[in-house]
């Protein structure tokens, strides 16, 4: 099978001609986890019981004759920071330690639904703060590519799973860049929705304004199938619109006359291989019909201080809760009920998070409130404002989705500053609430992916979904490159 061909489709096909049983593929993932994952470290939980129920469903189904929906019976995982009920959802933090949610989060309601085959759950940065997945209390994912190199944050071990064949797909969630980010480290396709394309209950809230589900697969249209059964409306989230249209259908329309913005803000600073990278892909947009439009985007320059100042703010106040009085970890000595809670959130909470937290409470704090949050938030409105003018000039803005490639492991430790800096390109999407999805457009001089990414204006998913997947098909997949290990179909 061609790398950049639907995945899900291949299975479905194999499944519904009988060429293999739900429950033998499931297995076989479930071997290929036992094998590979102690040094990928991409799961966390492993589900196997729950997989193999669900597979027997899927085998009856078959049986009786019964066609499947379009997820089902296809192996799958979700990041541990998504509710599902009876099955551990520690967020990989100490704080959480034990924590068995009594529901599922609506995505994952969905998918049950549809009898999808959860193989585990996967490792992630401590509540979805970091940009390597090595602040989880678990220890960071491995790269596929390369074991000695992360595989990227916060939503890293989703996407060292796929890309290292331990899973079809998985669903990640983006706060900052956490789907995209790891997808470009990993050579996978990540897509960010639109804030409020995707229910977010049952997500353990990081920055409610900012947080959105979205999937990780090997390829575009895996990407759609996925992004079509989860977008629906959904009454548990206030934000939520839901679907605003499907995308797989929309995967072979034409592009040809098709505006692509072209900012040069986001073109400084590139590592050269992205910059040529990113460059080679202009080109080939061009010899699809496309045309490239310069725009600009001045309020870029903002984009990192509001980023951090919202996100950290609101992680503050969403984080409050973790108090070792209702669930998780609690201090073993105590004087009081507020040494017990201090004791516990010091013990319980890593550095990073406590860092952010300790962020949020100052920005928020009398005095400070109006020269940091307030002014952030004015900012933001800027920033928005900025991307709208621009899409009156082009139908999708083109730009890379990281300034380099992987990190080696150790390396955010030694100055998160440089880290936090890695996530310019990311998150203005995520302050503005639009979709953009990740794709691999190169290789560095390690072998390492290069991602770029492909930005839309609100709800137009199947507009960049359609600019992406066009991409593949005009350079064949050549990056799309499958790496050794994991199940090989």
């Amino acid at each position: 099978m061609l790398d950049y061909l639907s995945q899900i489709r291949s299975l479905q096909s194999m499944l519904q001609g009988k060429e293999i049983s739900c429950t033998q593929l499931t297995r076989a993932y479930l071997d290929a986890m036992d094998r590979d994952n102690p040094k990928l470290n991409a799961y966390v939980t492993a589900t196997p019981d729950a997989a193999l129920a669900a597979a027997k469903r899927v085998d009856e189904k078959l049986a009786n004759g019964e066609a499947l929906s379009p997820l089902e019976g296809i192996p799958m995982t979700l990041k541990d920071n998504i509710s599902t009920k009876d099955i551990p959802t520690t967020c990989c933090s100490k704080i959480l330690e034990g924590y068995v949610p009594i529901y599922d989060a609506t995505v994952w309601k969905l998918l049950k639904e549809q009898n999808a085959v959860l193989l585990g759950k996967t490792n992630m940065d401590e509540f979805a703060m970091g940009s390597s997945c090595e602040t989880s209390c678990f220890g960071g994912a491995a790269n596929p590519h390369n074991l000695d190199h992360v595989a990227g944050g916060s939503s890293g071990g989703v996407a060292s799973a796929v890309g290292g064949n331990l899973a079809a797909y998985g669903l990640g969630s983006d706060t900052g860049g956490s789907i995209r980010q790891p997808a470009s480290f990993c050579g996978l396709v990540g897509l960010k929705p639109t804030y409020g394309a995707v229910s977010r209950f049952g997500l353990v809230a990081y920055a409610s304004s900012l947080d959105q589900i979205g999937p990780i697969t090997t390829n575009v249209e895996d990407t759609a199938l996925v992004y079509d059964q989860i977008c629906q409306y959904d009454p548990m989230d206030s934000t939520s619109k839901g679907a605003q249209g499907d995308t797989a259908s929309h995967l072979k329309d034409p592009v040809q006359g098709k505006k692509i913005g072209i900012a040069k803000e986001y073109l400084e600073g590139l590592k050269p291989e992205v910059e040529a990278a990113i460059q080679q892909a202009m080109k080939t947009y061009e010899a699809m019909g496309c045309e490239l439009v310069e725009i600009s985007l001045p309020a870029l320059k903002y984009a990192l201080p509001v980023y951090y100042i919202l996100a950290c703010a609101e992680a503050s106040s969403n984080l409050g809760r973790y108090d070792g009085i209702r669930y998780g970890y609690q201090a073993d000595s105590y004087r009081n009920t507020h040494d017990m809670i201090c004791k516990t959130r010091s013990a319980g909470f890593g550095k990073e998070v406590q860092r952010r937290i300790l962020l949020g409470t100052y920005v928020l704090s009398s005095g400070y409130y109006d020269a940091y949050y307030k002014k952030a938030q004015n900012l933001r409105g800027s920033i928005v404002r900025t991307f709208r003018e621009a899409f009156a000039h082009c139908d999708a803005i083109l730009a890379p989705t990281v300034p380099t490639t992987s990190f080696p492991k150790g390396f955010t430790s030694q100055d998160p500053i440089v880290t936090y800096q890695t996530d310019i390109c990311t998150v203005p999407v995520n302050i503005c609430g639009l979709p953009a999805v990740s794709i691999p457009c190169g290789f560095d001089e390690k072998n390492l992916p290069i991602g770029m990414q492909l930005i839309g204006n609100r709800f137009a998913e199947a507009n960049i979904l359609n600019l992406a997947w066009q991409f593949e098909q005009a350079t064949q997949g050549q990056f799309n490159k499958k790496v050794e290990g994991g199940l090989a179909l």
